[in-house]
């Protein structure tokens, strides 16, 4: 999901849903949408889909959303959108060890990539997705960053700041990996901006403790601090921030 954090009328429903959404209540903020439109659908799947990146569980409640997804869409944007969501569910799958997947999330975002031209909705978030995939499963930071570029163009001109804050965060991750720290630094922080604007809780810690990487002490700690004060304030969510916030033993060497 992209996504702005609020919609332009300001429509109750999906205020709601943001609300729940960025405070990892996933299933809660699935279960307001209606279920007899592809839209509707889509977004409930989207949600299910990214609960499972953040928490690692849901995966069977994620699939049988994305297979009632898959069966309501009618047009090509619809079905685009749907490939795009199957393409992720099964990165993820993969990412996290529940299964290898990489070859259906390949061909999954390859399809949506078909039916998604270029400069059309959702093309900005396909094109971070594949990014992710460049990176994380074909280690290919070169194609990975051309994506993330992409995305980033994309998501400007589409006005969609969370987008933007997913893009700024894994260019500036690219360029730490490369030495550049302040680049790396000043994506980190834009990243956090628009994540704290918008209020998308659930990525604020991520985002603190990829910052704090690029800051010097006092400021690191201060920073991984409150990525912990949030972590612990949303159950432990998400889950693969923990290794990254375990303070060092008592008497430890430190780099």
């Amino acid at each position: 999901m992209s996504g702005n954090g609020t919609t332009a009328d300001d429509d109750p429903l999906q205020t709601a849903v943001w609300r729940l959404r960025s405070r990892a209540c996933w299933a809660d903020a699935a279960a307001l949408l209606p279920t007899d439109t592809p839209g509707a659908t889509l977004q409930r799947a989207a949600l299910l889909v990214e609960r499972c990146l953040y928490t690692e569980r849901g995966w069977e409640a994620a699939e049988d959303a994305l297979r009632t997804a898959e069966a309501r869409a009618h047009s090509d944007e619809e079905r685009g959108a749907a490939a795009c969501e199957r393409g992720q569910l099964a990165y993820t799958a993969t990412l996290h060890g529940v299964r290898d997947r990489a070859d259906e999330a390949r061909a999954a975002l390859g399809r949506a990539a078909a039916l998604i031209p270029p400069g059309a909705p959702g093309r900005a978030l396909l094109d971070f997705r594949r990014g992710l995939l460049a990176e994380n499963l074909a280690h290919a930071p070169q194609a990975a960053r051309a994506a993330y570029r992409r995305a980033h163009a994309g998501a400007t001109a589409q006005s969609e700041p969370l987008l933007l804050s997913f893009t700024w965060r894994h260019l500036a991750g690219l360029a730490l990996r490369e030495g550049e720290l302040a680049e790396a630094r000043h994506g980190f922080a834009e990243s956090l901006r628009l994540r704290e604007e918008l209020g998308y809780l659930v990525g604020t810690a991520p985002a603190l403790v990829s910052l704090a990487e690029t800051e010097p002490e006092p400021e690191a700690s201060r920073l991984r601090e409150e990525a912990r004060r949030l972590f612990r304030l949303l159950g432990g969510v998400p889950t693969w921030l923990a290794d990254h916030l375990t303070p060092p033993a008592p008497g430890a060497a430190t780099a």
